[in-house]
């Protein structure tokens, strides 16, 4: 389906977007198709606004074209510990109550407006973001529904401007089973980022730094962004949500 299409990524600079890319490139099977890729970053506001660096900076070295929207104010209108100046964000395993504290309302849906709409003006083909299923627990614009009825939506929005699909290709894939396809595609999983909390060293205790361990795990490799000790560290976290879980009937 995406072979040598006009393809629009939406890129946050973590693991899963990241893997995206990978696979639009690996559908181009003519070098210079690449020029077919649009990656698109959104600076909403976030904390770890630190992953749009390590976007940049990947984007740079694959020479593709690469542009970062700041929205930075919007957050003012979200309420969500991602963005929030007074709220921290919680630790542990995404299934914890407190964890919906990291939902940032109708954030997909303003991201995939704004890339959609970039779709249609350069004559993309697709816009693909990186929902899996590890997000339908607490995130509802991350769920099969909502993709289908926003693709839906914004093709009744642009009828006439645009013949644009809107493709979530990892919404029914873990985050172990992403990490396997990067592996056969290459990815340079050092070179991303997606520590909620964006300080100089991922934090290893928040949701997505749990999970993302769990996903290396699952491939029976170390994340190649820690090092020794770090992973260590991590695995012992990862350990201890998951008991957590059981505790908590998950």
């Amino acid at each position: 389906m995406l072979e040598n299409k006009k393809i629009t990524v939406i890129m946050s600079g973590g693991m899963d977007s990241t893997t995206l890319l990978y696979l639009a490139r690996h559908k181009q099977s003519i070098p210079d198709m690449f020029e077919n890729i649009k990656v698109l970053s959104i600076n909403y506001g976030q904390k770890h606004k630190k992953e749009l660096e390590y976007a940049k900076a990947l984007c740079k070295e694959l020479e593709l074209d690469h542009k970062i929207v700041n929205i930075p104010e919007v957050k003012d209108l979200l309420t969500s510990s991602l963005t929030s100046d007074t709220q921290d964000i919680p630790e542990g395993h995404y299934e914890k109550e407190s964890m919906k504290q990291t939902v940032v309302p109708n954030r997909n849906a303003i991201m995939l407006s704004i890339a959609y709409g970039y779709a249609v003006s350069n004559q993309s083909d697709f816009v693909l973001f990186g929902a899996h299923a590890g997000d339908h627990f607490i995130y509802p614009d991350c769920r099969p529904l909502f993709a289908e009825a926003l693709d839906v939506a914004l093709q009744i929005g642009n009828e006439g401007f645009g013949n644009v699909k809107l493709l979530a290709p990892f919404i029914n894939m873990t985050k172990g089973q992403i990490c396997e396809l990067g592996q056969k595609l290459g990815v340079p999983y050092e070179k991303t980022w997606s520590c909620y909390k964006g300080e100089e060293r991922p934090c290893l205790r928040c949701g997505t730094c749990i999970e993302r361990t769990e996903a290396f795990s699952y491939v029976k490799k170390q994340d190649p962004l820690l090092t020794e000790q770090e992973w260590k560290e991590a695995v012992i976290r990862l350990v201890a949500a998951k008991e957590e879980r059981k505790e908590d009937g998950r």
